[in-house]
């Protein structure tokens, strides 16, 4: 199996010019390992790890950039048969975070950045979270150790997944859009499948910014930032073109959103959603447009809202498969049909 170790390979941008870093074949698992969003605040795995902190020279070199050399990512990855115009389907096998992660404050950062009442909210703070394994004995089914009297279970993810734009250069800490990018949306893990637009051909893929989990919005601006060991595959689909990211969860699917404000990500998401069921599944846009007020079962899904730069906010919005089905027209034959991989034949679903 193909593997790269941790910072092998460090990029800060997707890049078409970039070098590819590996060569997969369609289906091929393959492993990366990838650095914390700050390139190694916690520098050791020792029972009493050394904190680089806000106020180190590690902190500030990174920051020095402009804009700052933040969420390294792995890439691209070039998958063999893919060509400009088609899609790649990501597959999340398993993610291994390291033994720590942290969280915190980064000065001056987030919604009270600027806060004189709560200025302990506006000063750098690191606080590490202790990563311990799971029944498996990996991380991947773990638990996070906030404190000595409060534990979460781990749901790691991956916070930055992109391809390389077609005609721009984008860093790995701001850039977002239909290729992907830093959106830290937290659907994107173990056993779902994404889908990202290829504007190169072999896709050109990235993968970094691992958290082991994070509250909706991430709302301070760091999560828990971890490393990680990531097992994936991806497939591709022919001569397809996306709005945006999607994801499919396996008993629902997600589109995403990326826009300023909030109320447009929303916006983006739920005509994302439309478009992707009444291409793939034959529900009209009038009556899901109907559904979204009335079927509890659609949710939106608000997974960065993040005050930094030129970042934009984020927003899923998901509908169960039990559902998908129009019940108020026939199914369209030509829309029924599920996008497949290159050599696959499609099979019409049934009502």
């Amino acid at each position: 199996m193909q593997k790269i170790k941790r910072r092998k390979v460090q990029k800060y941008a997707f890049d078409n010019r970039d070098k590819p870093c590996m060569r997969v074949k369609p289906g091929e698992v393959f492993q990366i390992e990838t650095d914390d969003a700050l390139s190694g605040m916690i520098a050791d795995d020792s029972d009493k790890p050394t904190v680089q902190g806000f106020a180190s020279k590690h902190f500030a070199r990174l920051a020095k950039a402009t804009p700052g050399l933040f969420n390294p990512v792995v890439g691209p990855i070039y998958v063999e048969g893919c060509k400009a115009g088609d899609v790649l389907a990501v597959k999340i096998d398993w993610i291994d975070p390291w033994r720590y992660g942290f969280s915190g404050v980064i000065p001056r950062m987030g919604p009270l950045g600027d806060s004189l009442r709560y200025k302990e909210c506006a000063e750098g703070y690191v606080h590490v979270i202790e990563h311990l394994p799971g029944p498996s004995g990996h991380t991947r089914d773990g638990t996070a150790k906030y404190s000595e009297t409060l534990s979460w279970p781990l749901e790691p993810f991956i916070g930055t997944l992109a391809t390389a734009p077609e005609r721009e250069v984008v860093t790995s800490v701001l850039g977002q859009g239909p290729f992907g990018g830093n959106i830290d949306c937290r659907d994107i893990c173990p056993g779902h499948t994404i889908y990202l637009n290829s504007y190169n051909d072999g896709g050109l893929l990235y993968v970094g910014d691992v958290h082991g989990g994070q509250g909706d919005t991430e709302f301070t601006g760091i999560a828990d930032e971890t490393r990680a060991t990531v097992q994936m595959s991806v497939s591709v689909i022919k001569n397809k073109r996306l709005p945006c990211v999607r994801i499919d969860k396996g008993d629902s699917i997600v589109a995403v959103g990326i826009n300023l404000p909030m109320e447009h990500a929303v916006y983006d998401a739920t005509r994302n959603l439309m478009e992707w069921l009444e291409e793939d599944y034959g529900v009209t846009p009038r009556d899901l447009y109907v559904r979204m007020s009335c079927d509890p079962a659609f949710r939106i899904r608000t997974y960065q809202m993040v005050r930094l730069g030129t970042l934009q906010h984020v927003a899923g919005a998901e509908y169960p498969k039990s559902r998908l089905f129009d019940a108020l027209a026939p199914v369209k034959k030509s829309a029924a049909k599920k996008p497949v991989a290159k050599g696959k034949t499609a099979k019409a679903r049934k009502r």
